[in-house]
Protein backbone atom coordinates (compact mmCIF):
# COMPACT_ATOMS: atom_id res chain seq x y z
CA UNK A 1 0.00 0.00 0.00
CA UNK A 2 2.69 2.26 1.09
CA UNK A 3 4.42 1.67 -2.50
CA UNK A 4 0.95 2.44 -3.73
CA UNK A 5 0.69 5.75 -2.34
CA UNK A 6 4.43 6.80 -3.06
CA UNK A 7 3.33 6.27 -7.40
CA UNK A 8 -0.40 8.01 -6.97
CA UNK A 9 1.96 11.28 -5.14
CA UNK A 10 4.58 11.18 -7.96
CA UNK A 11 2.26 10.67 -10.58
CA UNK A 12 0.77 14.01 -9.65
CA UNK A 13 3.26 16.08 -10.69
CA UNK A 14 3.33 15.44 -14.39
CA UNK A 15 -0.31 15.64 -14.16
CA UNK A 16 -0.40 18.72 -12.64
CA UNK A 17 2.08 20.36 -14.72
CA UNK A 18 0.76 18.95 -17.73
CA UNK A 19 -2.56 20.72 -16.80
CA UNK A 20 -1.32 24.01 -16.00
CA UNK A 21 1.04 23.20 -19.56
CA UNK A 22 -2.77 23.25 -21.55
CA UNK A 23 -4.10 25.92 -19.71
CA UNK A 24 -1.57 28.49 -20.08
CA UNK A 25 -1.82 27.64 -24.16
CA UNK A 26 -5.14 28.09 -24.18
CA UNK A 27 -5.58 31.59 -22.45
CA UNK A 28 -2.30 32.57 -24.15
CA UNK A 29 -4.13 31.93 -27.42
CA UNK A 30 -7.05 33.65 -25.99
CA UNK A 31 -7.67 37.10 -27.37
CA UNK A 32 -7.68 39.99 -24.47
CA UNK A 33 -5.35 40.52 -21.46
CA UNK A 34 -5.00 42.40 -18.10
CA UNK A 35 -2.91 44.88 -20.49
CA UNK A 36 -6.25 45.41 -22.97
CA UNK A 37 -8.46 45.58 -19.80
CA UNK A 38 -6.50 48.51 -18.11
CA UNK A 39 -6.15 50.22 -21.65
CA UNK A 40 -10.09 49.88 -22.01
CA UNK A 41 -10.23 51.62 -18.35
CA UNK A 42 -8.10 53.96 -19.17
CA UNK A 43 -10.10 54.64 -22.08
CA UNK A 44 -13.54 54.58 -19.71
CA UNK A 45 -14.79 51.49 -21.94
CA UNK A 46 -14.02 48.82 -19.03
CA UNK A 47 -16.88 46.29 -17.65
CA UNK A 48 -14.70 45.52 -14.65
CA UNK A 49 -11.57 46.31 -13.61
CA UNK A 50 -9.90 48.19 -10.67
CA UNK A 51 -6.10 48.70 -11.66
CA UNK A 52 -3.72 50.32 -10.07
CA UNK A 53 -0.60 50.93 -13.04
CA UNK A 54 2.47 52.42 -10.89
CA UNK A 55 4.64 55.17 -12.07
CA UNK A 56 7.62 54.56 -13.90
CA UNK A 57 8.95 53.11 -11.88
CA UNK A 58 7.96 49.70 -12.47
CA UNK A 59 6.54 48.10 -9.81
CA UNK A 60 6.08 44.09 -10.08
CA UNK A 61 2.59 43.53 -9.86
CA UNK A 62 2.50 40.03 -10.37
CA UNK A 63 5.36 36.87 -10.09
CA UNK A 64 5.40 34.61 -13.08
CA UNK A 65 1.76 34.29 -13.99
CA UNK A 66 1.57 36.63 -16.74
CA UNK A 67 0.16 36.24 -20.11
CA UNK A 68 -0.01 39.03 -23.04
CA UNK A 69 -2.93 40.80 -25.01
CA UNK A 70 -3.87 41.37 -28.87
CA UNK A 71 -0.48 43.72 -29.72
CA UNK A 72 -2.99 44.88 -33.12
CA UNK A 73 -6.14 45.30 -30.60
CA UNK A 74 -3.81 47.79 -28.25
CA UNK A 75 -2.06 49.61 -31.71
CA UNK A 76 -5.64 50.17 -33.01
CA UNK A 77 -6.77 52.11 -29.72
CA UNK A 78 -3.96 54.55 -30.35
CA UNK A 79 -2.04 54.02 -27.15
CA UNK A 80 1.85 54.94 -26.84
CA UNK A 81 3.93 52.50 -27.78
CA UNK A 82 6.43 53.56 -24.80
CA UNK A 83 2.96 53.41 -22.68
CA UNK A 84 2.51 49.69 -24.00
CA UNK A 85 6.04 48.78 -23.63
CA UNK A 86 5.99 49.64 -19.99
CA UNK A 87 2.84 48.10 -19.46
CA UNK A 88 4.31 45.31 -20.99
CA UNK A 89 7.33 45.78 -18.72
CA UNK A 90 5.11 46.17 -15.40
CA UNK A 91 3.05 43.61 -16.01
CA UNK A 92 6.20 41.17 -17.12
CA UNK A 93 5.05 40.28 -20.56
CA UNK A 94 8.34 41.70 -22.29
CA UNK A 95 9.81 38.21 -21.29
CA UNK A 96 8.98 35.10 -24.17
CA UNK A 97 5.98 32.68 -23.05
CA UNK A 98 8.23 29.72 -21.95
CA UNK A 99 10.24 31.61 -19.42
CA UNK A 100 7.13 33.07 -18.33
CA UNK A 101 5.83 29.60 -17.89
CA UNK A 102 8.81 27.80 -16.37
CA UNK A 103 9.05 31.17 -13.87
CA UNK A 104 4.97 30.85 -12.63
CA UNK A 105 5.60 27.23 -12.05
CA UNK A 106 8.95 27.63 -9.98
CA UNK A 107 7.12 29.96 -7.91
CA UNK A 108 4.33 27.83 -7.74
CA UNK A 109 6.73 24.64 -6.40
CA UNK A 110 6.36 27.15 -3.01
CA UNK A 111 2.96 28.56 -3.23
CA UNK A 112 3.74 31.95 -4.43
CA UNK A 113 0.95 32.82 -6.68
CA UNK A 114 2.48 36.81 -6.89
CA UNK A 115 -0.02 39.61 -6.61
CA UNK A 116 -3.49 40.18 -8.08
CA UNK A 117 -2.91 42.40 -11.74
CA UNK A 118 -5.98 44.29 -10.36
CA UNK A 119 -6.84 44.08 -6.91
CA UNK A 120 -3.17 44.86 -5.36
CA UNK A 121 -2.56 42.28 -3.10
CA UNK A 122 -0.96 39.02 -2.95
CA UNK A 123 -2.86 36.08 -4.38
CA UNK A 124 -2.32 34.01 -1.48
CA UNK A 125 -3.97 36.34 0.79
CA UNK A 126 -7.21 36.68 -1.11
CA UNK A 127 -7.20 32.64 -1.40
CA UNK A 128 -6.87 32.45 2.42
CA UNK A 129 -9.46 34.97 3.28
CA UNK A 130 -12.07 33.35 0.71
CA UNK A 131 -11.37 29.77 1.90
CA UNK A 132 -13.26 29.77 4.84
CA UNK A 133 -16.57 30.57 2.86
CA UNK A 134 -15.79 27.81 0.30
CA UNK A 135 -14.67 25.35 2.65
CA UNK A 136 -18.14 26.20 5.01
CA UNK A 137 -20.50 25.51 1.43
CA UNK A 138 -17.97 22.45 0.19
CA UNK A 139 -18.00 21.09 3.28
CA UNK A 140 -21.07 20.81 4.85
CA UNK A 141 -22.89 20.24 1.37
CA UNK A 142 -21.29 17.20 0.70
CA UNK A 143 -21.68 15.87 4.32
CA UNK A 144 -25.00 16.56 4.28
CA UNK A 145 -26.07 15.55 1.04
CA UNK A 146 -24.03 12.67 1.79
CA UNK A 147 -25.91 11.52 5.15
CA UNK A 148 -29.25 12.24 3.09
CA UNK A 149 -28.70 10.74 -0.23
CA UNK A 150 -27.43 7.27 0.51
CA UNK A 151 -29.84 6.54 3.59
CA UNK A 152 -32.48 7.58 1.39
CA UNK A 153 -30.94 5.52 -1.91
CA UNK A 154 -30.57 2.34 0.10
CA UNK A 155 -34.48 2.42 1.16
CA UNK A 156 -35.84 3.32 -2.54
CA UNK A 157 -33.34 0.10 -3.35
CA UNK A 158 -35.24 -2.12 -0.64
CA UNK A 159 -38.49 -0.88 -1.09
CA UNK A 160 -38.36 -0.33 -5.17
CA UNK A 161 -41.19 0.25 -6.89
CA UNK A 162 -43.69 0.92 -3.37
CA UNK A 163 -45.30 4.20 -3.12
CA UNK A 164 -42.43 5.57 -1.45
CA UNK A 165 -40.19 4.95 -4.03
CA UNK A 166 -42.73 6.69 -6.67
CA UNK A 167 -42.99 9.68 -4.51
CA UNK A 168 -39.19 9.94 -3.31
CA UNK A 169 -38.42 9.69 -6.96
CA UNK A 170 -40.88 12.82 -8.48
CA UNK A 171 -39.09 14.79 -5.49
CA UNK A 172 -36.02 13.52 -6.50
CA UNK A 173 -36.84 14.38 -9.99
CA UNK A 174 -37.51 17.98 -9.09
CA UNK A 175 -33.78 18.40 -7.12
CA UNK A 176 -32.51 16.97 -10.22
CA UNK A 177 -33.84 19.14 -13.08
CA UNK A 178 -34.45 22.75 -10.84
CA UNK A 179 -30.50 24.24 -10.48
CA UNK A 180 -29.06 25.44 -7.15
CA UNK A 181 -29.48 28.91 -7.75
CA UNK A 182 -33.05 28.89 -7.94
CA UNK A 183 -34.01 26.98 -4.89
CA UNK A 184 -31.52 30.05 -3.21
CA UNK A 185 -34.02 32.50 -4.94
CA UNK A 186 -36.70 30.54 -3.27
CA UNK A 187 -35.81 30.16 0.10
CA UNK A 188 -34.72 34.19 -0.22
CA UNK A 189 -38.38 35.18 -1.17
CA UNK A 190 -39.99 32.79 1.76
CA UNK A 191 -37.60 33.20 4.53
CA UNK A 192 -34.76 36.14 4.07
CA UNK A 193 -37.15 38.74 4.44
CA UNK A 194 -38.19 38.56 0.68
CA UNK A 195 -42.70 38.87 0.61
CA UNK A 196 -42.75 36.36 3.58
CA UNK A 197 -40.77 35.55 6.96
CA UNK A 198 -37.37 37.37 7.66
CA UNK A 199 -35.75 34.33 9.67
CA UNK A 200 -32.41 34.19 8.16
CA UNK A 201 -29.78 36.82 7.55
CA UNK A 202 -28.99 37.38 3.43
CA UNK A 203 -25.45 38.52 3.70
CA UNK A 204 -22.24 37.48 4.96
CA UNK A 205 -20.86 34.05 6.83
CA UNK A 206 -21.43 35.71 9.97
CA UNK A 207 -22.52 38.65 11.81
CA UNK A 208 -20.50 41.94 12.02
CA UNK A 209 -20.39 41.45 16.03
CA UNK A 210 -19.42 37.73 15.67
CA UNK A 211 -15.77 38.67 17.46
CA UNK A 212 -17.41 39.96 20.53
CA UNK A 213 -19.77 36.94 21.13
CA UNK A 214 -18.88 34.29 23.66
CA UNK A 215 -17.85 30.54 21.50
CA UNK A 216 -22.06 29.23 21.89
CA UNK A 217 -23.52 32.49 20.16
CA UNK A 218 -20.76 32.07 17.73
CA UNK A 219 -21.35 28.66 16.61
CA UNK A 220 -24.77 29.27 16.44
CA UNK A 221 -24.71 32.82 14.64
CA UNK A 222 -22.31 30.70 11.99
CA UNK A 223 -25.19 28.26 11.54
CA UNK A 224 -27.72 30.95 11.04
CA UNK A 225 -25.82 32.27 8.44
CA UNK A 226 -25.37 29.26 6.25
CA UNK A 227 -28.31 27.72 6.61
CA UNK A 228 -30.21 29.17 3.32
CA UNK A 229 -26.99 28.53 1.46
CA UNK A 230 -26.27 24.89 2.30
CA UNK A 231 -30.26 23.90 1.85
CA UNK A 232 -30.03 25.20 -1.36
CA UNK A 233 -27.14 23.31 -2.82
CA UNK A 234 -28.27 20.00 -0.97
CA UNK A 235 -31.48 20.46 -2.61
CA UNK A 236 -29.94 20.71 -5.66
CA UNK A 237 -27.16 18.13 -5.67
CA UNK A 238 -28.60 15.21 -3.87
CA UNK A 239 -30.58 13.69 -6.45
CA UNK A 240 -27.79 12.08 -9.12
CA UNK A 241 -26.52 10.60 -5.39
CA UNK A 242 -29.09 9.45 -4.26
CA UNK A 243 -30.28 7.55 -7.44
CA UNK A 244 -26.98 6.62 -7.84
CA UNK A 245 -26.77 4.27 -4.44
CA UNK A 246 -30.19 3.17 -5.42
CA UNK A 247 -28.64 1.41 -8.32
CA UNK A 248 -25.51 0.52 -6.96
CA UNK A 249 -27.80 -1.48 -4.15
CA UNK A 250 -30.17 -2.62 -6.98
CA UNK A 251 -27.41 -4.10 -9.01
CA UNK A 252 -26.08 -6.12 -5.43
CA UNK A 253 -28.88 -6.93 -4.50
CA UNK A 254 -29.53 -9.09 -7.12
CA UNK A 255 -26.89 -10.81 -7.31
CA UNK A 256 -26.01 -14.71 -5.89
CA UNK A 257 -23.93 -14.40 -2.99
CA UNK A 258 -26.84 -12.45 -1.95
CA UNK A 259 -29.61 -15.16 -2.33
CA UNK A 260 -26.99 -17.47 -0.88
CA UNK A 261 -26.64 -15.05 2.28
CA UNK A 262 -30.43 -15.10 2.45
CA UNK A 263 -30.74 -18.71 2.10
CA UNK A 264 -28.59 -19.39 5.17
CA UNK A 265 -31.27 -17.49 7.20
CA UNK A 266 -28.89 -14.35 8.08
CA UNK A 267 -31.24 -11.11 8.74
CA UNK A 268 -32.19 -8.78 6.60
CA UNK A 269 -30.27 -5.89 7.98
CA UNK A 270 -27.26 -8.49 8.27
CA UNK A 271 -27.55 -8.83 4.25
CA UNK A 272 -27.57 -5.22 3.45
CA UNK A 273 -24.79 -3.73 5.92
CA UNK A 274 -22.84 -6.87 6.14
CA UNK A 275 -22.26 -7.90 3.31
CA UNK A 276 -24.40 -5.35 0.27
CA UNK A 277 -23.06 -2.29 1.80
CA UNK A 278 -19.56 -2.50 0.71
CA UNK A 279 -20.03 -3.70 -2.74
CA UNK A 280 -22.54 -0.75 -3.26
CA UNK A 281 -20.58 1.63 -1.89
CA UNK A 282 -17.86 1.56 -4.19
CA UNK A 283 -19.24 3.94 -7.17
CA UNK A 284 -20.87 5.87 -4.38
CA UNK A 285 -17.19 6.71 -2.74
CA UNK A 286 -15.69 7.21 -5.99
CA UNK A 287 -17.60 10.22 -6.72
CA UNK A 288 -16.57 12.10 -3.53
CA UNK A 289 -13.61 13.77 -4.59
CA UNK A 290 -14.99 15.27 -7.25
CA UNK A 291 -18.40 16.37 -5.61
CA UNK A 292 -16.79 18.29 -2.86
CA UNK A 293 -14.12 20.03 -5.22
CA UNK A 294 -16.80 21.16 -7.50
CA UNK A 295 -18.94 22.46 -4.96
CA UNK A 296 -15.31 24.24 -3.42
CA UNK A 297 -14.52 26.19 -6.31
CA UNK A 298 -17.42 26.33 -8.57
CA UNK A 299 -20.63 24.48 -8.15
CA UNK A 300 -21.48 27.84 -5.78
CA UNK A 301 -21.01 30.47 -7.53
CA UNK A 302 -24.45 31.91 -7.98
CA UNK A 303 -25.49 31.17 -4.39
CA UNK A 304 -22.69 32.98 -3.76
CA UNK A 305 -23.68 35.57 -5.02
CA UNK A 306 -27.19 35.41 -4.40
CA UNK A 307 -26.34 35.66 -0.45
CA UNK A 308 -23.17 37.84 -0.78
CA UNK A 309 -20.74 34.79 -0.02
CA UNK A 310 -17.60 36.37 -1.01
CA UNK A 311 -16.09 32.03 -1.76
CA UNK A 312 -13.63 31.19 -4.28
CA UNK A 313 -15.78 30.60 -6.82
CA UNK A 314 -16.67 34.34 -7.43
CA UNK A 315 -13.56 34.99 -6.96
CA UNK A 316 -12.29 33.24 -9.77
CA UNK A 317 -15.24 34.18 -11.91
CA UNK A 318 -14.20 38.12 -11.54
CA UNK A 319 -10.73 36.48 -12.14
CA UNK A 320 -11.73 35.61 -15.45
CA UNK A 321 -13.91 38.52 -16.44
CA UNK A 322 -11.22 41.12 -15.38
CA UNK A 323 -8.43 38.82 -17.23
CA UNK A 324 -6.85 38.46 -13.63
CA UNK A 325 -4.48 35.98 -15.02
CA UNK A 326 -2.52 35.46 -11.43
CA UNK A 327 -5.84 34.90 -9.50
CA UNK A 328 -6.78 32.31 -12.26
CA UNK A 329 -4.12 30.15 -12.10
CA UNK A 330 -3.98 30.09 -8.85
CA UNK A 331 -7.40 29.02 -8.69
CA UNK A 332 -6.13 26.22 -11.07
CA UNK A 333 -3.59 25.02 -9.66
CA UNK A 334 -4.71 24.56 -6.43
CA UNK A 335 -7.99 23.35 -7.75
CA UNK A 336 -6.24 20.61 -9.74
CA UNK A 337 -3.93 19.63 -6.65
CA UNK A 338 -6.62 19.51 -4.04
CA UNK A 339 -8.60 17.05 -6.68
CA UNK A 340 -5.73 14.88 -6.96
CA UNK A 341 -5.30 14.44 -3.64
CA UNK A 342 -8.52 13.81 -2.43
CA UNK A 343 -8.79 11.10 -5.57
CA UNK A 344 -6.08 9.22 -3.87
CA UNK A 345 -7.89 9.89 -0.33
CA UNK A 346 -10.86 8.39 -2.38
CA UNK A 347 -8.65 5.07 -3.47
CA UNK A 348 -7.53 4.77 -0.17
CA UNK A 349 -10.84 4.60 1.31
CA UNK A 350 -12.17 1.95 -1.31
CA UNK A 351 -9.33 -0.27 1.30
CA UNK A 352 -11.70 0.83 4.19
CA UNK A 353 -15.32 0.22 2.93
CA UNK A 354 -14.13 -2.70 1.50
CA UNK A 355 -10.77 -4.52 2.80
CA UNK A 356 -10.54 -7.22 0.19
CA UNK A 357 -9.65 -4.68 -2.06
CA UNK A 358 -5.08 -3.81 -1.76
CA UNK A 359 -4.29 -1.18 -4.37
CA UNK A 360 -0.28 -2.26 -3.17
CA UNK A 361 -0.71 -5.57 -5.03
CA UNK A 362 -1.19 -3.31 -8.36
CA UNK A 363 1.62 -3.04 -10.70
CA UNK A 364 3.54 -0.12 -11.50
Amino acid sequence: MLAYIIRRVLLIIPTLFAIMVVNFVVIQAAPGGPIDQLVAQLEGRAVSATARVSGGGGETVSSGVKVGGSEQTRASRGIDPDTLKKLERLYGFDKPPTERFLMMMRNYLTFDFGSSFFRDRRVMDLIIDKLPVSISLGLWTTLLGYLISIPLGIRKAVRDGSRFDVWSSSVIIIGYAVPSFLFAVMLVVLFAGGNYWHIFPLRGLTSENWSSLDWWHRIVDYFWHITLPITALVIGSFASLTMLTKNSFLEEISKQYVVTARAKGLSERRVLYGHVFRNAMLLVIAGFPGAFVSILFTGALLVEIIFSLDGLGLLGYEAAINRDYPIMFANLYVLTLLGLLLKLVGDLTYTIVDPRIDFGTRGA
